[in-house]
């Protein structure tokens, strides 16, 4: 079974129901489907708020962790983020919590031009940097958890990678084959630099959105948000931005040690993996293609 796989799938139909039972000043609800990922579904509603039903139960309590940083995050950070607004409950129609926020304007990415990736650069460095230095104490006391899922532990994932790469190269999903299989075979387990920093915990070309020029305009998705090591966010410079843009990223970002730098190429590769086949398995070409850049330029040089 893949991880995506849902449990539970909110309908449309059940959408509207239940935004209209529990909070009638939304009435008539308008809606229609954003999408889905792994945890959640997905619906704009009133062309205003976005509403998000988890998929597994394992997303609930991620969402409500959500519900609880996000309110001191949206004011303090550099670029949008969703604000949680509407905080619906389980019933006999739906049994899990559920909830609304203040749309985020833009679009998630599906393509992007090296003058757009360049201009990423700054932005993403000035977000990171703040996100990065909010007071983990503050965190813990809002209910924020520490990493539990050993997202940077190389001998645990190694395999899991090595899995991943074997369907890649069978399904034919990616062409420069040899540059992937060597940095598998070259993958060394580093130590895990314990490390107390609230991060956004999932920072990919899917949680990010752009305005109509293609400048950063926003990031979504924090139901993976947590205190842990902050090279599991800086994954995106080695996602997103290209290779030579990637020292001015941390000039303005700050100093990372070379260690920390590995293990954030690591996590960019190990994510692009997992996107490039959940895009072949849900027959999305545009993220199945997005996904193939993006592991490209996770697999250069890194810097």
């Amino acid at each position: 079974m893949t991880v995506w796989k849902p449990e539970y799938v909110v309908t449309e139909g059940l959408a509207r129901s239940l935004i209209e039972k529990q909070f009638p000043t939304l009435s008539p609800v308008s809606l229609y489907a954003l999408g889905e990922g792994f945890d959640n579904t997905v619906y704009c509603v009133n062309k205003q708020f976005v509403f998000r039903f988890p998929r597994r139960e394992i997303a609930v309590r991620l969402l409500q962790t959500e519900g609880s940083i996000l309110p001191s995050l949206v004011p303090i950070l550099p670029l949008p983020i969703p604000e949680p607004i509407y905080f619906g409950g389980a019933n006999s129609d739906y049994p899990w919590s559920f909830i609304g926020y203040k749309a985020v304007k833009g679009k998630t990415v599906m393509h992007l031009t090296p003058l757009q990736r360049k201009g990423m650069t700054k932005p993403l460095a000035v977000f990171l940097r703040k996100l990065h230095s909010f007071p983990v104490s503050k965190a813990k006391k809002l209910g924020v958890p520490y990493d539990e899922l050993d997202r940077l532990h190389i001998a645990k994932r190694k395999p899991i990678l090595e899995e991943q790469v074997k369907q890649i190269m069978d399904l034919q999903l990616y062409d420069n084959r040899q540059v992937l299989r060597e940095y598998i075979l070259e993958l060394r387990s580093c130590e895990n630099i314990s490390q107390e920093t609230l991060v956004h915990g999932d920072l990919h070309i899917r949680n990010v959105v752009a305005d109509e020029e293609g400048s950063l305009a926003g990031v979504i998705d924090w139901g993976d948000v947590h205190i842990g090591n902050r090279a599991v966010d800086l994954a995106a410079v080695y996602s997103l931005l290209l290779p030579g843009d990637r020292q001015h990223f941390y000039g303005i970002y700050g100093e990372v040690e070379t260690q920390e730098k590995e293990l954030a190429r690591f996590r960019a590769v190990f994510t692009n993996t997992v996107l490039l086949l959940y895009g072949y398995d849900k027959k999305d070409t545009a993220l199945v293609k997005l996904a193939q850049e993006s592991l490209q330029l996770a697999l250069a040089e890194a810097v």
